[in-house]
């Protein structure tokens, strides 16, 4: 038996697997499934790795099916993230070659290249594609491209032109995450800190202080009724100026957020904290209030000053304490505005003495604050204090001051992020900027929002629960910035000054894969948007390209799309996800929507979340190189079903190493003997089988990977397990055996293709494992009366095996008590009862059973503790089958003798005079060990 070397079956196999995957239309019926492509700026890691692996072990079991299975990659490379580390690499940033030499291994001599921002896509798209090839994943590499590609770019110009075509894209003016070093709005790809910040919405409330205007940005306008005070660091020095002509104090940070958002200032001169701090200011609504002196105020957040609501606002109330319990300020009083329901006058108070806290940097602070802010805008309503707003809900309230501040109160309104930290991949400081003549996507308008939920309501989504997520998603989003000034990518075909920014760009590249490989051998300028409308609609008359090409690269599309299911990760939910269903509505027609979609976890790292900026991640090359690509496969497939997060560590990818081995000398062992006559145990075996084959099947078919693994490899190794203890000794294989060795191979091959595929070939065959027929669960093959009384062995053993092991002593003997046959009736009845409480009552209802009295009755109740302690189907079973317990039990007498080297005695437990044989019920023998 050759011993079991990863390392040689990849590089047996890896090189002449692709070939084999390459998928063309036939008559089979098609499963298309694709994967969200890589943007490849750097080195792989595991959790990369589960993204392409999960997809492949449902396109290999798929193919086994005997679906024609397209898996098709490309790389994702346009926008700024690439230019971005180029620059820092020419720049010589330390951490960026650190990052890239140290940690993703780049060799010097390529380093010195990547001034160059194409030198690192070609270098990083090679890079994965090597490491996708070592992973064995069966992909069509003939469909591979990148998004820079010109003839993706006339794809791209194709799709906008039908999306401007429909008003779906607009030029207008609205707030976008910007990035002054690059002079460009970004995306969530483009930035290397605060991918999920969100944009929001800031009223700047303006408080008179001596002859000039305090801005205080607030979200909640309507708490200006119980202002009490305002906050001014005094450590901060703040700027004079004018803000659109009018007089203002502000911080320098804020000054030029605000000039980026459509403001003039002119800075006039400045005016130090200390100096503001102890004055007095005032609004119409809440009158002249004094400054108190905060260190917590961040000269960054809105606009460097605070307007403080004690009563409501958690932070404001533990500083005012603070200092009144220093004897300063105690004349300010909390004033209540708002009533709502589980808090006093004073919810910040109520919820800051619930949780304990007794100081401002307590890091529960921001829970508490979210929860008073939560159940005011839910059940909050304003007090009489408030005038007009008096009575109106919260929620209400809110909206109705923002609108009176800014009509009337001279209001302006300021954006900022909903977290500090927004860096851009160049590395400098992203902001929030008013942008006029810029394109979006215009996903607020309403029409769009119900066809793509009317598309959520129809496909199929993995798990189940994040179909809210989508809708929250669709409701919630505005208009998206989908143009840039700079970057790689596809120019907006009626505007050139604008590039097509990479999320945008990203949202219909499914069907492209479908024609890649026709269409990357056609010259660019031939693909015009008329070539396009023929290939994807079937209309009009294009000259450039022959007619019979067009034909076949329609023919493709029409067969393999829509796509069946799409796999990526659910942070991607909020963004392309979502995206690509309006973009499928806008433009593809109403049999070529979206199937499915698979949403995955993310990844952890010995229970830290995985960073490739931070070096927390194992890179997937180092990982393969270490355990082999099907261990890595076999522990990402079962740590956690897709949809879970899942934990890599080293300690249990051994543990799967191992496994492996386990199944490797196992088949190697079972089909290399020859057949003996056969035993009455392999009808067991071969019983058990087939469950193990139709519950594997099951679970992939519901993309269940990790529950696939637990029943194709635990599952049948315990099965495996028990039969050879069952045996008399270690014996030669058997017809059984083998058969059970050959639906093994294929059951493991999606998952361990490598050495499955080694296997199978010892078995005799010729073709691909990954090409054999999928095992089918055959009926005639289950045997559940003798499965019922194996599982009754085994658990007789474990009960004796339990006993021994508290009784602590040299037993002389074992004596199995059998329960009497009225006892099973009792099993039958209560098994068999609706309602398990009336158990007594049913049984006593039996003529014969009553006149066993007290007898029957405590039988009853040791019955029902039982039954509730099995597993439902085995309860139904038993009473189903009737099994014949003396009899399971002596023809296993010298098994069970053997397992104890003890003399085992079957006895039936009524008439034994054995005190502890009343114990005996239906199932489970008393046992009595000498």
């Amino acid at each position: 038996m050759a011993e079991w070397d990863i390392q040689k079956l990849e590089e047996k196999y890896r090189d002449v697997w692709p070939a084999t995957f390459e998928a063309d239309p036939d008559e089979k019926d098609k499963f298309y499934l694709n994967v969200a492509f890589p943007y490849p700026s750097g080195a792989m890691h595991v959790g990369h790795g589960r993204t392409y692996i999960v997809p492949d072990v449902v396109a290999r079991f798929w193919r086994m099916q005997d679906k024609n299975v397209l898996f098709p990659m490309a790389f994702h490379v346009t926008g700024t993230p690439v230019i971005g580390i180029s620059k820092r690499i020419a720049k010589g940033d330390p951490d960026t070659v650190r990052l890239y030499r140290d940690l993703y291994q780049v060799p010097e001599d390529v380093l010195a290249k990547f001034d160059d921002p194409m030198t690192i896509v070609r270098y990083f798209a090679g890079d994965y594609e090597r490491i996708m090839r070592r992973c064995g994943l069966s992909i069509d590499w003939r469909r591979r491209f990148i998004t820079v590609d010109p003839q993706y770019s006339k794809y791209i110009e194709w799709q906008y032109a039908h999306l401007k075509e429909g008003e779906h894209v607009v030029k207008g003016v609205h707030p976008v995450k910007y990035c002054p070093s690059c002079d460009n709005p970004v995306g969530d790809h483009d930035l290397l800190e605060g991918e999920k910040a969100e944009i929001m919405k800031f009223t700047l409330i303006l408080f008179e202080w001596q002859g000039a205007k305090i801005p205080c940005a607030t979200l909640r306008p309507e708490t200006i009724y119980g202002v009490t005070n305002l906050w001014a660091n005094p450590e901060v020095m703040y700027l004079r100026a004018k803000v659109d002509g009018e007089a203002w104090v502000l911080s320098r940070e804020a000054a030029y957020k605000l000039e980026m958002q459509d403001h003039t200032i002119e800075v006039t001169g400045e005016v130090s904290g200390a100096e503001i701090v102890g004055s007095t200011a005032s609004h119409p609504l809440c009158g002249e209030v004094p400054v108190l002196p905060a260190a917590f105020v961040d000269p960054d957040m809105g606009s460097g000053l605070v307007m403080s609501v004690p009563a409501h606002a958690p932070f404001d109330y533990i500083a005012l304490r603070d200092l009144q319990e220093q004897g300063e300020f105690t004349g300010i009083t909390p004033v209540a505005i708002i009533t709502s329901k589980g808090y006093g006058d004073l919810p910040a108070k109520d919820a800051i003495e619930r949780a304990g806290i007794t100081h401002q940097l307590d890091p529960r602070m921001d829970e508490v604050t979210r929860e008073v802010y939560g159940a005011e805008l839910l059940r909050g309503t304003l007090l009489p204090n408030c005038g007009e707003q008096a009575g109106k809900p919260v929620k209400q309230a809110r909206d109705d001051v923002a609108a009176l501040m800014l009509e009337e109160y001279g209001s302006k309104v300021m954006f900022e992020f909903d977290t500090s930290d927004v860096v851009c991949r160049c590395g400098g400081r992203v902001y929030v900027k008013i942008l006029h003549d810029q394109w979006f996507l215009q996903y607020s308008d309403p029409a769009w929002k119900a066809q793509v939920h009317q598309q959520i309501d129809e496909m199929k989504i993995v798990p189940q629960e994040v179909r809210a997520e989508f809708d929250r998603t669709v409701d919630w989003l505005k208009d998206w910035a989908c143009t840039r000034r700079v970057g790689l990518g596809t120019k907006l075909p009626w505007d050139t000054n604008w590039i097509i920014e990479p999320l945008s760009d990203s949202t219909l590249y499914m069907a492209f894969y479908t024609i890649a490989h026709h269409i990357k051998k056609i010259e660019p300028e031939k693909l015009t948007p008329e070539v396009f409308d023929y290939i994807i609609y079937g209309t009009g008359n294009p000259t450039t390209v022959p007619r019979a090409t067009l034909d076949a690269i329609r023919a493709e599309f029409l067969y393999w799309y829509p796509y069946n299911y799409r796999f990526s990760a659910k942070d991607l939910i909020s963004n392309h996800l979502t995206f690509q269903l309006f973009h499928h509505r806008a433009v593809m027609e109403e049999d070529k929507q979206p199937q499915g979609m698979v949403i995955f976890g993310m990844g952890l790292l010995n229970g830290a979340k995985m960073s490739s900026s931070k070096g927390n991640v194992v890179l997937l090359d180092d990982a393969l190189n270490e355990f082999g690509p099907d261990t890595v496969r076999m522990f990402l497939v079962g740590s956690a079903e897709p949809w879970q997060d899942f934990d890599w560590r080293n300690e249990l990818v051994i543990g799967a190493k191992k496994q492996i081995e386990r199944f490797w000398n196992t088949v190697s062992e079972g089909i290399a003997v020859e057949e003996n006559d056969g035993r009455e145990i392999d009808g067991w075996l071969i019983s058990r089988l087939q469950h193990r084959i139709e519950n594997t099947t099951l679970a992939l078919q519901n993309f269940q990977t990790r529950q696939a693994l637990q029943e194709a490899f635990f599952g049948i190794e315990a099965d495996l397990k028990w039969y050879r203890r069952r045996l008399p000794t270690i014996a030669p294989g058997s017809a059984a055996v083998q058969e059970l060795c050959s639906a093994w191979v294929r059951l493991l091959a999606p998952v361990v293709p490598y050495t499955s595929e080694e296997l199978w070939h010892q078995m005799g065959h010729d073709e691909p494992v990954a090409f054999a027929p999928w095992p089918v669960a055959d009926a005639a093959k289950i045997d559940e009366k003798t499965e019922l009384a194996e599982e009754f062995l085994a658990r007789t053993v474990e009960d004796i095996e339990s006993i021994m092991r508290i009784i602590q002593m040299e037993p002389r003997a074992v004596n199995l008590y059998v329960a009497p046959a009225w006892k099973r009736q009792v099993f039958s009845i209560i098994a068999g009862a609706a309602d398990p409480k009336q158990a007594v009552k049913l049984v006593m209802a039996d003529e014969g059973l009553r006149g066993k009295g007290k007898e029957a009755a405590d039988a009853a109740k040791q019955v029902t503790k039982f039954i509730h302690r099995l597993p439902p189907e085995l309860v139904e079973s038993v009473a189903a089958h009737g099994l014949d317990e003396m009899a399971v039990l002596s023809a296993a007498q010298e098994f069970l003798q053997r397992e104890f080297n003890v003399p085992v005695r079957i006895l039936q437990a009524e008439g034994s005079g054995e005190m502890k044989a009343d114990a005996a019920l239906p199932f489970k023998p008393a046992i009595v060990i000498e």
